[in-house]
């Protein structure tokens, strides 16, 4: 199972299940949270690196019976290129406007698995890493050495990436010996699913 978003568009393994072509990024970001019937007060802090990754998780685990694990069994391992560069950037513009800081929002990487952890009850192994772009082979290792050697029973793992007007975010669920409800963890499965669900929209 799977959940990107990209271009305005929210998609569930390949279907699409919301869209709002014509908003800005934040304005868009807003429409998926209203149109799920969130509830997070939370979520208006946050940067949009860290809304845009809440929000894929929170339609990724909609109506999934991943809670049947303990805690400490679930894990989220999470990668990108830019870490919280757009925020940062904003914020250095803001900060250069007037003579003290105006822009306070939940930002980092940490925020977002923190923000995700903390609404699901994830008590396992949380990871953010950062690469020159998405690297479905380390993802494939670490998550295997995570499942195999009985550390996690499920994990949540992808790519969230803002910087401007280009983000992407791929999350993957992977539940060990559940594949009916998760995806085989592959590289050659990881790469296949980044690359038709997002090089191929943008």
């Amino acid at each position: 199972m799977y959940c990107t978003i990209v271009k305005n568009v929210v998609y569930k393994n390949e279907v699409p299940v919301f869209e709002n072509r014509d908003a800005d990024l934040p304005a868009f970001l807003l429409s998926v949270y209203q149109h799920f019937e969130l509830s997070y007060p939370k979520f208006y802090k946050m940067d949009n690196l860290s809304k845009l990754g809440w929000l894929a998780s929170e339609v990724l685990l909609k109506n999934n019976a991943i809670k049947d694990y303990q805690p400490e069994e679930v894990g989220l391992i999470l990668s990108n290129a830019n870490a919280s560069l757009d925020s940062d950037q904003k914020y250095i513009k803001t900060v250069s406007d007037i003579p003290s800081p105006a822009l306070f929002v939940y930002t980092l990487p940490n925020i977002m698995t923190g923000e995700i952890c903390i609404r699901n009850n994830f008590k396992g192994e949380d990871a953010f890493f950062i690469f020159e772009k998405f690297d479905p082979g380390f993802i494939e290792s670490y998550v295997n050495n995570l499942l195999n050697n009985n550390i996690l029973s499920a994990c949540i793992c992808g790519w969230v990436d803002v910087l401007g007007d280009d983000y992407k975010a791929v999350l993957f669920l992977v539940e060990k010996g559940k594949e009916e409800n998760s995806i085989p963890l592959s590289k050659k499965n990881l790469d296949s699913i980044f690359e038709n669900l997002i090089i191929d929209k943008v």
